[in-house]
């Protein structure tokens, strides 16, 4: 490739195309046109084989890109892309990261074929109409000889430069011992074109030109309408249905305002706090950061960084909170494909998706065996018509319309689960939520607001200073309780903040103008026994190791509360939580029995109760704040977090709830049980067509060109039937 790209050597371009670049680690993305099949996400995201500074890499099929993250000390990012064009994965690079203009030039070159072969078809069709007009046979033998060189010249274009892509990935398929669905239809255009050629250079006919330019006009805008289809469903769940994220927003007077993400602007200052995300590619102006990048490479190791470096979008600060300047506006679709990477799952079973993937292996198999039994029974008699057959078969059946079932029918209802506030990763997450048959509520942030809890102090009276000091180490925290603490105190100015500690369901500490502030638990802190207990939530504060007094926190539970947990009847309902036993009171008005209650849950003790329900054949839908839950959020079959006011947002997640939804927890999930039912009508559908469709063909009763133009509708049908059938039982269920 000699210097071809030497060009991605340079510093300059490489600041402009890399997504991330920190601590030896890198992320790119590239626009790949050649991206069409199954066979080339699993190339694509199996890179890793080919070259083990790879760390991993994932593929948007919709939208042709694949994110690729390695380990630039070992393999730049020229050796990367010419890595790709040795592999003919070719990337459109584009200094513009947008790359709004992008989609549009992948798609001419489709339209240039669908051009080419349109042109053909109809002038072949011409050509050939006097072999379907009575009284055909009387033309001069020369002028249909000369009708079938010139259709011959017509079909060439069709053959070799509008069939490519099918050729191509039946090759790759081949190569790689996989049988794909464009290995029946390159055979089919083969043995067309072979045997009209035959046929006009013998003199025995003008053979079926008219059907190999018309089959591929149909199929190919058939493939057009389905790339439109996925690309229109890929941009309402990238930018409608997106998951909200708020930070914190700091103003003039350093007051405190919480914004969401894409309301941020450049240059704006924000304060991230302890086991926040960052969200977007900052500059640090105050404090210390330790970034944990796992979200963005999949790697855990944190990186440390001092004040004027600059941080990425994704990484995750560990420590006393950051104030942060904006250097690039969000964007929320990077974020949204981080979480859609689904890095931190490994999740096994055999899901629809995975068993149709299987079908439609078998699927072709099966059809070429049909084809091959149904070409000799028919060349014994006649072989144009064994062409004509063979043709027909590999054609009409086609398992496009099962394999576009599953992704249109959760892609329509992602969207209206979007609309109606819950979030999902991925259309996998709408089987495992049909599949639950056990819930586990967290508490704090969960089942109660974090947004209207009032804290009172009770303890001798603090000074401007000590109230400064809490307030400065509380502001580090996310925990609804530290939250609460914080913003009890006024908006005070702030100090700097030391030696930040949090030790999860216990209490936070730092060192603030050379003193050591102690928030959290009586046994953290050392606190005293409090009047308040068994009501409230208590937390306590110590000043250089001397008890000041604590903070009485009035819990308020959300409201639907009681119809949620009615909604679930028939399903093992459980409660964990790190609080202490205070407000078993309250709780045995929501719940039925102390069995479903368990306190002092530590997220380690969290996450062995989510295993032992594993291990017990449960199905858990785990709901929590995404604040001490990641471990039960991961390890639960489906992981939900309650988006409050300040809108905490956790990797670990399969989705995401709007606070003020949560009383429709249950419906969400009773609505899948009419999603999973559409799939199952519109898999008969599609196998009805094959049925039908192969039974005609089989019999000689199919023209290739017909076969083609029912693989569209086919497909066209299925996409209708479950957009409407979701948008009407949406409905149904006063979903917006």
């Amino acid at each position: 490739m000699g210097s071809r790209y030497a060009y991605l050597d340079n510093p300059e371009i490489l600041e402009k195309l890399l997504l991330f670049s920190d601590g030896g680690i890198s992320k790119v993305k590239f626009l790949i046109p050649a991206i069409h099949c199954s066979s080339c996400i699993w190339l694509l995201e199996n890179l890793s084989t080919l070259n083990s500074s790879i760390l991993g890499s994932f593929v948007n099929f919709v939208r042709k890109e694949v994110h690729i993250t390695f380990r630039d000390s070992e393999i730049s990012l020229r050796q990367l892309v010419e890595l790709l064009h040795t592999i003919h994965y070719i990337p459109e690079i584009s200094l513009n990261k947008e790359n709004k203009d992008d989609y549009q030039k992948s798609n001419r070159r489709l339209l240039m074929k669908i051009g080419v072969a349109g042109f053909a078809f109809g002038n072949i069709m011409l050509l050939s109409f006097p072999d379907y007009l009575p009284g055909g046979e009387q033309i001069d033998s020369f002028l249909i000889r000369t009708f079938g060189y010139i259709a011959f010249v017509l079909a060439l274009p069709v053959a070799f430069y509008c069939s490519t892509d099918f050729y191509l990935s039946a090759f790759k398929s081949l190569r790689k011992k996989i049988i794909n669905i464009d290995l029946p239809i390159s055979l089919g255009i083969i043995a067309l074109f072979l045997e009209s050629s035959w046929e006009i250079f013998t003199g025995a006919g003008n053979g079926y030109m008219d059907s190999l330019a018309g089959l591929l006009f149909f199929m190919l805008i058939g493939r057009w309408y389905q790339s439109k289809s996925y690309q229109s469903l890929s941009f309402d769940r990238d930018y409608r249905s997106f998951f909200p994220i708020a930070v914190t927003r700091l103003g003039k007077d350093n007051e405190e305002e919480y914004v969401q993400i894409k309301d941020l602007k450049k240059n704006d200052v924000i304060l991230v706090r302890n086991k926040e995300l960052i969200p977007a590619d900052s500059i640090i102006i105050e404090g210390e950061a330790n970034i944990d990048y796992s979200f963005v490479t999949g790697e855990s190791v944190p990186v440390l960084k001092t004040k004027d470096a600059l941080v990425y979008a994704g990484g995750r600060q560990s420590g006393a909170s950051l104030v942060l300047r904006v250097e690039k506006e969000v964007a929320q679709s990077y974020l949204t494909q981080l979480w859609n990477e689904d890095r931190l799952h490994s999740r096994s079973g055999k899901t629809m998706q995975r068993v149709i993937d299987r079908v439609s292996h078998y699927f072709t198999i099966i059809i070429l065996t049909i084809a091959t039994l149904s070409g000799v029974y028919w060349g014994l008699t006649d072989i144009g018509k064994a062409v004509y057959v063979f043709s027909s078969v590999l054609i009409v059946a086609c398992p496009c319309a099962l394999a576009l079932t599953i992704p249109f029918t959760f892609g329509s209802v992602i969207r209206v689960f979007g609309r109606n506030g819950l979030y999902l990763k991925n259309a996998e997450v709408i089987e495992r939520l049909y599949n639950i048959d056990t819930v586990v509520f967290d508490k704090t942030g969960t089942i109660t607001h974090s947004r209207t809890m009032k804290a009172e102090w009770k303890g001798a009276d603090l000074s401007v200073d000590e109230a400064r000091w809490i307030r400065s180490v509380t502001r580090s925290s996310t925990h609804p309780s530290s939250v609460t603490v914080a913003e009890s105190l006024g908006n005070t100015a702030n100090s700097k903040v030391e030696n930040y500690v949090e030790i999860t369901a216990q209490g936070i500490e730092g060192m603030v103008e050379g003193k050591r502030i102690r928030v959290g638990a009586k046994g953290f802190v050392g606190g005293v026994a409090d009047p308040d207990a068994g009501l409230t939530t208590v937390v306590h504060v110590s000043i250089d190791n001397q008890y000041r007094g604590y903070f009485s926190i009035e819990n308020d539970y959300r409201e639907g509360l009681k119809s949620t947990l009615a909604g679930f009847e028939g399903f093992d309902i459980h409660l964990l939580t790190g609080d202490n036993d205070s407000e078993k009171a309250n709780l045995m008005q929501y719940f039925s029995s102390e069995k479903q209650l368990h306190f002092r849950q530590s997220p380690e003790d969290k996450l062995e109760y989510i295993n032992q329900l594993n291990q017990s054949g449960k199905k858990v839908l785990m709901i929590g704040d995404g604040l001490n839950d990641a471990g039960a959020l991961l390890s639960a079959h489906v992981g939900i977090t309650i988006a409050d006011d300040i809108y905490h947002f956790s990797p670990a997640c399969d989705g995401i709830l709007k606070s003020d939804q949560f009383g429709r927890i249950c419906d969400f999930q009773k609505y899948t049980r009419k999603a999973l039912r559409i799939v199952y009508i519109s898999y008969t559908l599609a196998f009805l067509y094959n049925v039908v469709g192969l039974s005609f063909a089989v019999m000689g009763l199919l023209s290739p060109v017909v076969a083609a133009v029912l693989m569209p509708i086919s497909s066209i049908t299925v996409v209708a039937f479950t957009t409407l059938a979701v948008s009407l039982t949406s409905r149904q269920n006063r979903f917006r």
